[in-house]
C-alpha cells in the first residue's frame, strides 16, 4: 500500500543550509514528500570551501559528484573525487569535502535509513564557524 503520492521538488524550494560549509539543500525529505526511508539533495561547494568534518551514527551517506573536482577526506585519508563518480559512506565514518578545483562542485547526496530524529542523524566533529541553521530540511509542510 502507498502511502504517499510522488512529487517532483525543485530545488528552489529546499532551504540554503551553509552551516557546515558549502550550501546543503535537501529536496527530498519526510517534511517535503513524505520519505520514510531516508532524504536526498544536492550540495554545492565554492571554490577553496568546505564541508566541515561530520558523521552520520545511524545511516549511510550515497554521494554522486555532477560538477567539479574535490577532495574528501575518510576517517582522516584523503581520496581525490570528481564528476561521473560515486562514493558509499557507512554510518560512523568521518567526511569532510574540499573543492579544490577553480569551478563550482556539485554532488547528489542521499542518506538512509533516518536517524531516529533528525538532530541524532548527524554530529560534527569540527567547527564551520557560521550561524547554526539546523539540520539541512525542507522548509514548508508536505504536499
Amino acid at each position: 500500500m502507498n502511502l504517499h503520492r510522488p512529487r517532483i521538488v525543485d530545488l528552489e524550494e529546499a532551504a540554503h543550509n551553509t552551516k557546515r560549509g558549502g550550501d546543503l539543500r535537501a529536496l527530498l525529505t519526510p517534511t517535503a514528500v513524505g520519505a520514510t526511508s531516508g532524504f536526498m539533495g544536492l550540495a554545492t561547494i565554492d571554490p577553496g570551501d568546505r564541508i566541515g568534518e561530520h558523521y552520520h551514527p545511524h545511516s549511510e551517506e550515497f554521494v554522486y559528484v555532477v560538477a567539479g573536482r574535490m577532495e574528501v577526506d575518510l576517517d582522516g585519508e584523503t581520496h581525490s573525487i570528481g564528476v561521473d563518480q560515486g562514493l558509499l559512506i557507512p554510518p560512523f565514518v568521518r567526511h569532510r569535502f574540499r573543492n579544490v578545483g577553480d569551478t563550482e562542485a556539485r554532488m547528489v547526496f542521499h542518506l538512509g535509513p533516518l536517524a531516529p530524529t533528525p538532530q541524532e542523524g548527524h554530529v560534527d566533529t569540527e567547527e564551520t564557524g557560521t550561524v547554526d541553521q539546523g539540520p539541512p530540511e525542507r522548509t514548508g509542510a508536505l504536499s
